[in-house]
């Protein structure tokens, strides 16, 4: 008879989803110890363990022999992926991508109607208890219809934000690290989405982002946070936006080039700013961005849902099958593409 594959969790998860792991499959032995640090798991789970389902609780490459694969609770990996541990050979990582699509992509929407319709400004005037004068002249919204939105990373997120944007009548471009591919190989919540890449109407190469953000009204950057990826949006991307364009932040802090984007807010070379994420977190008290008038400050909010365990779940008991019967899982992180 098969020997049952040792899976330890490391979350609190709710009772009823720990339930229907236990009773996904006869040969799983499931053992729950929520911990902030590996020093808080029992040694004996660690040896035991063949599979990790955590957020970003490791144990030492030496205390772990058994392990051979690690879900990871979250999309973003960037604070794990290096770790002594995964240099181990055979031992995979899997992320959560395609989770958490549906609730950034909703989050990216609200940003981009509020900075279109100038929703900082009327906050401000609220603030002051000030009605807006001369609102007939004053009063210029940018609608999304009829719009052209970029979208720079073409994974979950990204295609869910298409789906969205197009709905409502907006024309969608995108980067995408292979723009040969318009295929999406990764996790994504049945009906939602760009699995075949369908929704933009072109698909530009990293290298030619700055071609694609002299035509956008919209800018919307997902992608992950790799020696790639940081400050991709710099000055020179910056520089390319139009005066009238207002950019969106969802991704990982040090994407965008926050030097290079106060200056530009500053100088009035981009309409405004939505930003979910920062180089620093908390964002510091002493920083432009606190004040510019068209800058909305979200405290890296756009992933939470409480939709997303049970989303997260449904992916890890897809992987926990694929597993089991030896087949390729979901969201296997990429060592020369850190993602």
């Amino acid at each position: 008879m098969r020997e049952k594959v040792e899976v330890l969790i490391t979350l609190p998860l709710p009772q009823e989803l720990v339930d229907e792991i236990r009773q996904f499959s006869e040969f799983l032995h499931v053992s729950v110890a929520p911990a902030r640090t590996g020093k808080d798991v029992p040694e004996e789970l660690w040896k035991k363990a063949e599979v990790l389902y955590t957020m970003h609780t490791l144990p030492e490459p030496d205390q772990a022999p058994n392990l051979r694969w690690v879900q990871a609770y979250l999309a973003g990996v960037d604070k794990i992926r290096a770790d002594p541990l995964f240099e181990r050979e055979k031992l995979v990582l899997t992320t959560m991508s395609g989770a958490n699509a549906p609730q950034v992509a909703e989050h990216a929407l609200t940003m981009m109607l509020a900075l279109g319709h100038n929703l900082p400004k009327f906050g401000r005037l609220q603030h002051e208890k000030v009605w807006m004068p001369d609102k007939g002249l004053r009063y210029i919204p940018r609608e999304l219809r009829d719009s052209t939105v970029g979208i720079i990373g073409y994974g979950s997120i990204g295609r869910q934000l298409a789906r969205l944007v197009h709905g409502l009548g907006a024309e969608v471009l995108a980067v995408k690290r292979d723009a040969m591919d318009a295929h999406h190989h990764g996790y994504h919540v049945d009906g939602l989405g760009d699995p075949g890449g369908e929704l933009f109407r072109r698909l530009y190469p990293p290298e030619a982002l700055r071609s694609m953000v002299q035509e956008c009204d919209f800018v919307v950057v997902t992608v992950p946070m790799t020696a790639g990826t940081t400050g991709l949006m710099g000055e020179t991307a910056l520089s390319g936006m139009r005066s009238t364009a207002y950019l969106v932040d969802v991704s990982r802090g040090g994407v965008v080039d926050h030097h290079a984007l106060i200056a530009a807010l500053q100088e009035g070379r981009i309409a405004g700013v939505a930003l979910d994420v920062f180089p620093e977190e908390p964002l510091p008290e002493d920083s432009p961005l606190w004040t510019l008038p068209n800058v909305i400050i979200t405290p890296h909010v756009a992933g939470f849902s409480p939709q997303y365990d049970q989303r997260a779940n449904h992916l890890f008991l897809e992987n926990l099958g694929r597993y089991l019967s030896g087949q390729t899982l979901l969201n296997l992180v990429r060592k020369e593409r850190e993602y």
